[in-house]
């Protein structure tokens, strides 16, 4: 279920704002900059090519594209797999992103499937948005932020992008992500208050 929490930067044990009503998080993520959009799932077998998802989805592709310049249009995706490979690789690919970071270009994920949180580390707060299939949120370029996906990665995302290179982190070195509350934490329990 998608969901906003947000709490003082120096306070993670008490949260300012909690909701999983979108037009809440639509609206309190707007205050920031922060364009936050739901859409009707596109039903797709998620064994299909990045190719066939993007075609399933391409007016929704075309229309953010056209709306916003983006050039670069691609799929990210992990699910989980039995064996020590997967489990190394999905290790390094949340850990890479794991730590505060900004990027010279929006970051803009829709998500086809699975879900992941981006925290917004905007002021004095920190956001997270646990975002859900359907759930389209594009984070302004240089908004310090970060991103987790759980111990146990499961998600399909289309990216969109204005330059080839803009997907690359610029790391501040704060190490305020391991204050807060973490993927497993709070699907966990937005899971046991559904």
């Amino acid at each position: 279920m998608t969901t906003l929490i947000t709490w003082h930067e120096n306070d993670p044990d008490q949260p300012l704002f909690h909701s999983s009503n979108r037009d809440d998080i639509r609206v309190e993520l707007d205050l920031h900059g922060v364009r936050y959009e739901h859409h009707v799932p596109v039903t797709i077998d998620l064994s299909a090519s990045s190719e066939d998802i993007l075609q399933a989805h391409g007016e929704l592709v075309d229309a953010i594209s056209t709306d916003e310049n983006y050039v670069t249009v691609d799929i990210a995706r992990l699910h989980p797999v039995d064996s020590d490979e997967w489990r190394s690789t999905a290790l390094a690919a949340r850990q890479k992103f794991l730590n505060e970071h900004t990027h010279d270009d929006d970051e803009v994920r829709y998500f086809v499937d699975g879900s992941g949180i981006f925290y917004l580390h905007i002021g004095q707060k920190v956001h997270a948005v646990l975002c859900t299939a359907g759930d389209l949120l594009d984070v302004p370029a240089n908004t310090t932020h970060w991103f987790d996906m759980g111990s146990q990665p499961d998600f399909v995302a289309i990216r969109f992008f204005k330059v080839d290179d803009g997907w690359i982190g610029n790391f501040t070195g704060n190490d305020i992500a391991s204050r807060f509350p973490d993927f497993d934490t709070i699907s966990q329990s937005v899971a046991a208050s559904a």
